[in-house]
């Protein structure tokens, strides 16, 4: 009897780790939007040129905290040199950056307008690239988590201005 039991056990402890979600997203927003936001920037090379800064608006990002945007901040300072600040394009404005002759940025505005978590490990972005009004792209971005890393699975630009 006690041996059917343990058999019994040992299958509801199987079955419980094999329905196991395993990684939570959430916990893992800074690299997961980093992820997201440098796929976007990696397209239409053409708008990085000359670029004083990169600004990333996060000013819808609910989810993420504090420490996330702290990690995506020094991702993008790290990687590209440059000077690198969460801004809105009006924040851009008030600061002098939007140039009104050219009606363009001295650097890149990065937006991600939708985030949808269609499971544990994949992650759906829409977002964009913003030079100047003639200068700009729409990328979709799915962020799939593999060998115990976040990466870029899939990038298609969706529109081009």
């Amino acid at each position: 009897m006690k041996f059917k039991q343990i058999i019994i056990l040992f299958i509801v402890l199987l079955l419980l780790s094999a329905c196991n979600p395993g990684i939570e997203p959430k916990e893992h927003f800074g690299k997961i939007y980093s992820v997201a936001l440098d796929s976007i920037m990696e397209q239409d090379d053409a708008l990085n040129g000359d670029m004083e800064f990169i600004a990333i608006d996060m000013s819808n990002f609910d989810e993420v905290n504090e420490t996330d945007k702290n990690e995506i901040l020094n991702y993008f300072n790290g990687k590209y040199k440059v000077k690198v600040m969460d801004a809105t394009f009006e924040q851009l404005k008030e600061m002098g950056l939007y140039n009104p002759d050219t009606m363009s940025l001295d650097g890149v505005l990065l937006r991600i307008e939708k985030v949808d978590i269609k499971s544990n490990n994949n992650i759906f972005f829409e977002g964009s690239k913003y030079r100047s009004g003639l200068g700009a792209v729409g990328v979709e971005v799915t962020v799939h988590y593999k060998d115990n890393n976040w990466k870029s699975k899939e990038t298609n630009i969706t529109w081009v201005s």
